[in-house]
């Protein structure tokens, strides 16, 4: 048995601030669905939780947490927000159940030409989400047109 090398990253942490703390983790951990991994508080006011997204983490800071780590990463430069991408199994009833406990619906579950269900909803904490449900196998999809790598595509 040969032992690999460790991968240089280990892991991808998506940090989000939530101004509603308690709203952002009831519709991630509570209604999504995403187990907590991690949690920690430090003071009166300071409060994150790590949830576990598969092959990645959801972090959810509030407001004094983010702006500590902004502080201590970032000598305070502000972190921005971005739109997050779930994989689910069934995009429809995701919705749905993201649309009931508050989400906005910005986009109803379509298949893509990639050949996934992808819907689009307005989360809290000020993000944009995407649920995908995958159709087809990762093997049946490489062989769509458009699916290659950087190196087949210079290849050509």
């Amino acid at each position: 048995m040969t032992d690999a090398p460790t991968p240089p990253v280990l892991q991808l942490r998506v940090v989000v601030e939530a101004t509603d703390y308690d709203a952002a983790v009831a519709f991630f951990r509570d209604t999504l669905g995403l187990p907590e991994y991690l949690a920690f508080a430090e003071g009166h006011d300071e409060r994150v939780v790590i949830l576990d997204a598969g092959r990645a983490t959801l972090e959810i800071a509030n407001p004094a947490h983010k702006r500590a780590i902004d502080r201590i990463e970032a000598n305070g430069a502000e972190s921005p927000h971005i739109r997050l991408a779930f994989e689910v199994t069934d995009t429809e009833g995701v919705t749905r159940r993201l649309e009931a406990a508050g989400g906005r619906v910005v986009a109803e579950p379509v298949v893509t030409p990639w050949q996934s269900l992808n819907s689009r909803l307005d989360a809290p904490a000020g993000l944009q989400i995407t649920l995908f449900q995958e159709l087809l196998e990762g093997g049946e999809r490489a062989v769509l047109d458009g699916f290659a790598t950087d190196e087949d595509r210079a290849a050509d």
